[in-house]
């Protein structure tokens, strides 16, 4: 019971952290304009980017890490201190931080796909998946100029990286398949536009549309 109260504590918590968004706040208190009615119109960094450029995307990045961190060292402390599953509060943080970010509580439950996040948690499960993981994203990335496809595909490299490097036992891979689904189903709809040729491509030169 003290276990099934401790994660679920630990899972509101970073849910109502994960729901604080950064582009929706630095778009509205530094531009006075909503990202949620430019581009794209979600409301996640590489939208932000699109959209106001360079200037504020760095404060979005903050906050959404910030976000992460705080809720994932408090859930791998407790469930570390009180039970030794540390890894595994540490995780399910982090997976409801995601849930927050994509359906947010304080932006009727319209939220962004929940990569940044994902990619902060990824540095407190293991620096060498971190690594791992990031460099996927990256070079996908680069050579595509796809985020989303960047996104997706590292995404499933999640879980596969954990089972090859040993790390945690069979409820982290558990949280780490649903971590890896939730950002590919996120991901839906750029998938979609990738078949149909139809997906924009990231243009890091490019001026701000508004």
């Amino acid at each position: 019971m003290r276990l099934f109260f401790l994660i679920t504590a630990s899972a509101m918590l970073s849910y109502l952290l994960g729901s604080i968004n950064g582009a929706i706040i630095i778009s509205k208190f530094v531009y006075h304009k909503d990202i949620r009615g430019f581009g794209s119109k979600n409301p996640g960094v590489t939208n932000f980017y699109r959209v106001f450029g360079n200037k504020g995307t760095i404060l979005v990045i903050a906050i959404d890490v910030l976000k992460t961190i705080v809720p994932v060292l408090i859930g791998g402390y407790i469930l570390g201190r009180n039970f030794d599953m540390a890894l595994f509060g540490r995780q399910i943080a982090g997976l409801f931080v995601m849930l927050g970010h994509c359906f947010p509580i304080y932006y009727g439950f319209q939220g962004g796909k929940g990569v940044m996040a994902a990619g902060a948690m990824l540095f407190f499960i293991d620096w060498r998946v971190a690594l791992v993981i990031w460099g996927v994203f990256i070079v996908i990335t680069v050579a595509t100029r796809y985020v989303s496809l960047g996104s997706t595909i590292a995404a499933i490299a999640y879980p596969a990286t954990q089972v090859l490097l040993g790390i945690g036992s069979g409820k982290e891979l558990i949280v780490a398949i649903i971590c890896s689904i939730l950002l590919i189903a996120r991901h839906g709809p750029n998938i979609i536009r990738l078949t149909k040729s139809e997906e924009p491509k990231l243009n890091i030169s490019q001026r701000a549309e508004y």
